[in-house]
C-alpha cells in the first residue's frame, strides 16, 4: 500500500472502470472471466456509504474458467486490491454465506445508481 495513493482508493469513478476494463482484459488474456465479485467492505455496504471506507482496499472476486495462483502480479501499481481468481466451484463456495455485488456481467451497482439518482441520494 506504500505506493498507493490512498486518497484515491475508494473512488469508484476511477477503480471501478479499471476492474472492469484493463483487469479484466489482463485475465482474459489466460482465461475467460465469467464474473467480477466485490466482497468485502464494498461488497457488504450501500454504495454511497464508500466513501467512510477511505484509505481500504478493494476485495475482488474473480470467477473464471480456472484459478490463478498469484492473480495479484496482474494488478496496476497505481491500485490496491486484493485479487482471487477461482473457479466457479471455488467461487460457489467462497460466497456462500457472504453478502456481496457482482459487478461483471450483472451490475448490481447499475440499478443501485439508477434507483439512488431517482429518489435524489447522488
Amino acid at each position: 500500500m506504500s505506493r498507493v495513493k490512498p486518497e484515491a482508493i475508494w473512488q469508484h469513478d476511477k477503480v471501478l472502470p479499471y476492474i472492469l476494463t484493463t483487469l479484466k482484459d489482463k485475465i482474459s488474456e489466460i482465461t475467460a472471466v465469467e464474473k467480477i465479485i466485490l466482497i468485502g467492505s464494498r461488497g457488504r455496504i450501500p454504495e454511497e456509504q464508500w466513501k467512510e471506507l477511505e484509505g481500504k482496499d478493494w476485495d475482488i472476486l474473480v470467477q473464471a474458467r480456472c484459478k490463478l495462483k498469484n492473480a495479484q502480479v496482474l494488478v496496476d501499481k497505481n491500485y490496491h486490491l486484493d485479487l482471487t481468481v477461482f473457479d466457479e466451484e471455488k467461487v460457489n463456495h467462497f460466497c456462500q454465506h457472504k453478502t456481496i455485488k457482482e459487478i461483471f456481467p450483472v451490475n448490481e451497482l447499475e440499478c443501485l445508481t439508477e434507483k439512488n439518482k431517482e429518489n435524489g441520494i447522488i
